[in-house]
């Protein structure tokens, strides 16, 4: 029976861009260019690599978003993975973690599962919480933040590596992990990947196929939501120290002043 693996990934804006709050405190994602995750890259890597051991594996990846989250799907299929799912409905606006982890848990019944497989955290939100949030969901055993992973006779093993110490942990499938970025660098897309990508199938569901209710989800169905928000004060000429032979004693000065030494 083949392994099947569902990896969640993300359509997030770029750091690198020059992002703002909408006039209802989300993201505002019209003015900023889009990419998947690269948290999430680490977990399409390792889906990979425990379907290349496995007999028999198909990988998936799920996406919620709007249209051009796609782009993120795209990605990872140019990477290896076999089909994806993308959950695109204009009530999904403002869902929070706790909304987000409803749908992706009713999208991966419906896909079917053996494995999740997840990134630590997405690179806008950072807050990590929604693999557990979503293994509560479908009632399985979650094994996160792992470094090393692999899947052997219906048992999913890892490595999570601590402060002070590593643990060695396991999960019975089916079963919901995280990676971390420890856990080894993404594959880049080859030319045969991404054109091959272009073949694979791409299934679109909205909340009536996970019957899911409007209400529970979007800004009015959100658990969190941001109260206020200002812009960040733009940046002001920093200290120049001239050196014209007391530079050092200027600059130690300058640092015991701002409690750096």
């Amino acid at each position: 029976m083949s392994l099947r693996i569902v990896v969640t990934v993300k359509y997030v804006p770029d750091a690198t861009g020059d992002r703002h709050f909408a006039d209802d405190l989300t993201v505002d994602r019209d003015d900023v260019d889009g990419l998947l995750s690269e948290l999430d890259e680490y977990a399409v890597e390792q889906a990979l690599q425990i379907a290349e051991n496995a007999d028999d594996a198909e990988v998936t990846v799920l996406t919620i978003g709007p249209e051009d989250a796609k782009d993120a799907l795209r990605k990872a299929l140019s990477m290896g993975a076999d089909k994806a799912i993308h959950v695109e409905d204009d009530d999904l606006h403002g869902t929070d973690a706790i909304g987000t982890s409803l749908v992706l848990a009713k999208a991966i019944e419906k896909a079917g599962f053996d494995l999740v497989v997840s990134g630590m955290a997405s690179t806008d939100g950072t807050m990590g919480v929604v693999p557990a949030l979503v293994a509560e969901r479908l009632g399985v055993p979650q094994v996160t933040l792992l470094s090393e992973v692999s899947v052997e006779d219906g048992t999913v093993k890892g490595r999570r590596d601590g402060d002070a110490a590593s643990e060695q942990l396991q999960a019975s499938l089916p079963a919901v992990i995280s990676v971390t970025d420890q856990s080894g660098e993404a594959r880049y897309p080859s030319f045969k990947g991404i054109m091959a990508a272009k073949k694979k199938p791409v299934e679109s569901w909205d909340l009536s196929d996970l019957d899911i209710e409007a209400e529970e989800v979007g800004l009015d169905g959100a658990f969190t939501k941001v109260e206020a928000a200002n812009e960040r004060p733009a940046r002001t000429a920093g200290t120049i120290v001239k050196d014209e032979g007391e530079g050092g004693k200027q600059l130690a000065e300058f640092l015991a002043s701002q409690k750096f030494i």
